[in-house]
């Protein structure tokens, strides 16, 4: 007599082990919130300038630095120059969060081969690569990307690449720790028992078993990336006009803080809302993923 098999069972280990981590998720309120507004500033971001019929580099002579109103079409107002401040809002939004991401992914692939590779040799090959970042971490973070900066030209891809290859250690010495734990497990032993190649040990068995690590280190790096990109713009350092971000529409609205305080208020708003919501989401998940709570 045929047996009927319930399919349901054959759900692998790691797929119920990510929705409950998503069902804890659900249970932190901030964080919820916050990735919905991530999401609505995202859409706005992309979409905003297209209800605007103003473009970031237009200039109105007849409305300059003229405080928000419907009437005129300036959502946020203008600048000093008589630009539209909601399109350079929104636009900086763009450049702000793509520094953020482009940046901290290549902080996350420099740093997690590094720390994975010393982690798994061990012996004098860890120590060499350690007392590399040991250095490196000696070093003050951002007068060294200020120096690259400096001798490099202000370039939106050098932006990517100066932050994202100084901002790399802190994973790095976070995976190696992961690494000298999962290096003693069995199934790494029974993997090289058969033959695996080390690269093959470090690619399929011991980087994607601490990926729950690795999203809470993107969405506490984000802000970071986020924040040294609006100090580098607020010292004349980072983004060139056109082009504009968070961090330079502070620091040109500090300048006409006492005249035209909107300027000021509308990016400094949006940027503190971006900070903010990134660090409660990291929260959210750091506690969601935490192996003391997920069995």
């Amino acid at each position: 007599m045929p047996v009927n098999v319930d399919m349901t069972l054959t759900e692998s280990p790691p797929e119920s082990v990510w929705r409950r981590v998503w069902l804890r998720l659900k249970q932190n309120r901030a964080a919820l919130v916050s990735m919905s507004l991530i999401v609505v500033v995202i859409v706005a971001a992309i979409i905003g300038p297209m209800l605007s019929s103003y473009n970031v580099e237009d200039i109105d002579y007849d409305a300059i630095a003229i405080a928000p109103s419907i009437s005129t079409g300036h959502f946020f107002g203008t600048d000093s120059l008589g630009r539209d401040l909601f399109v350079r809002t929104m636009e900086g939004s763009r450049i702000s969060l793509l520094i953020g991401v482009v940046a901290t992914l290549v902080s996350l692939v420099i740093g997690i081969h590094y720390g994975a590779v010393a982690g798994y040799y061990g012996g004098r090959v860890d120590a060499i690569m350690m007392r590399f970042v040991d250095i490196l971490y000696s070093m003050p973070f951002m007068f060294f990307v200020i120096l690259l900066m400096v001798f490099f030209g202000r370039n939106i891809f050098l932006i990517f690449i100066a932050i994202g290859a100084i901002n790399w250690l802190d994973i790095a010495r976070i995976v190696r720790g992961q690494t000298l734990s999962l290096k003693q497990q069995g199934y790494v032993e029974a993997a090289r028992i058969y033959g695996a190649s080390h690269w093959q040990i470090i690619k399929k068995h011991i980087i994607p078993n601490f990926i729950g690590i690795v999203i809470v280190y993107i969405t506490l790096t984000i802000p970071q990336v986020i924040l040294v990109e609006s100090f580098l713009s607020f010292l004349g350092l980072g983004i060139q006009e056109p082009m504009t971000s968070l961090g330079a529409l502070v620091s040109d609205g500090a300048e006409e803080m006492e005249s035209s305080s909107w300027m000021l208020i509308f990016p400094a708003v949006l940027l503190s809302l971006l900070l903010f919501c990134f660090n409660f989401i990291g929260d959210g998940l750091r506690d969601a993923i935490d192996p003391k709570q997920v069995n």
